[in-house]
């Protein structure tokens, strides 16, 4: 009982010195730091879970402002809406600028949308992968944190019982079972950081998925007129001439 009373975690905090107390600070950081992380994208793949409505209801919109409508009601802030925006924007600025006698004029619509929905889906990427170095960071050295108080903790420790000559299990064993709790602390913040991380970029895969789906649909609409996925079978083989309508018709049609 009395062993129980002397050693635990307050005795190690009084006995610590200012390396270990340093070690201890930064884990409560990182723990803290990865919980904020799991808990803000927890909430945004939660809040995610309404974008396939809004991409139903944008296509089942009867024209293009009320399908933006749409998107910016169900999903507002989210990387389909800034997707089908930019793409819009794309078709509006070279139907602005395709009839001047500048380098504008010269450009290909197509192209140029394709390269306006790569860029779109390169920043939502990014913002999606936003905070996964810092989980990626905390999970892989959280544990060499730990045992590096671990190993401090019981050099002091040593140190100390070196120092009083005493140099029996008892008195040993506590300082050292100390010491290895900060080996715990360690594995405590690296495990959430971790699964965390592995959730979070599945979760990302997924929806960069759909919304490369979804850019795919959009583009063959704003160069067509009409959703690759509602073409039949029997239409595939056709030529492209006949079908093919300029993005700029296009747009102008569905305003």
């Amino acid at each position: 009982m009395e062993m129980h009373e002397t050693f635990g975690l307050a005795h190690l905090w009084a006995q610590a010195d200012l390396l270990i107390r340093g070690v201890a600070f930064v884990l409560v950081v990182m723990s803290v730091a990865s919980w904020y992380l799991i808990l803000v994208r927890s909430v945004r793949q939660f809040r995610a879970r309404r974008h396939d409505r809004a991409v139903e209801a944008f296509w089942s919109a009867p024209n293009l402002q009320d399908g933006l409508a749409r998107l910016s009601r169900l999903a507002p802030d989210s990387p389909f809406e800034a997707l089908a925006r930019q793409g819009v924007a794309a078709v509006e600025h070279v139907s602005q600028h395709t009839h001047r006698q500048t380098l504008g004029g010269t450009l290909d619509a197509d192209e140029f949308v394709t390269r306006a929905l790569r860029k779109s889906i390169a920043l939502s990427t990014a913002r999606l992968e936003s905070g996964l170095t810092v989980l990626a960071s905390i999970g892989s050295t959280a544990p060499f944190v730990g045992l590096f108080g671990t190993v401090w903790g019981i050099y002091h420790a040593l140190v100390n019982i070196s120092a009083s000559g005493l140099a029996t299990l008892d008195k040993v064993a506590g300082p050292v079972g100390e010491a290895l709790i900060m080996t715990a602390f360690g594995l405590f913040v690296a495990i959430p950081a971790v699964l965390g991380y592995n959730a979070i970029s599945r979760a990302n895969r997924v929806e960069l998925s759909e919304l490369d789906a979804f850019a795919h649909d959009l583009h063959s609409w704003l160069s067509t007129g009409a959703r690759l996925a509602d073409q039949p079978a029997t239409t595939a083989a056709r030529p492209q001439a006949a079908t093919a309508v300029p993005a700029q018709a296009a747009v102008q049609g569905a305003l």
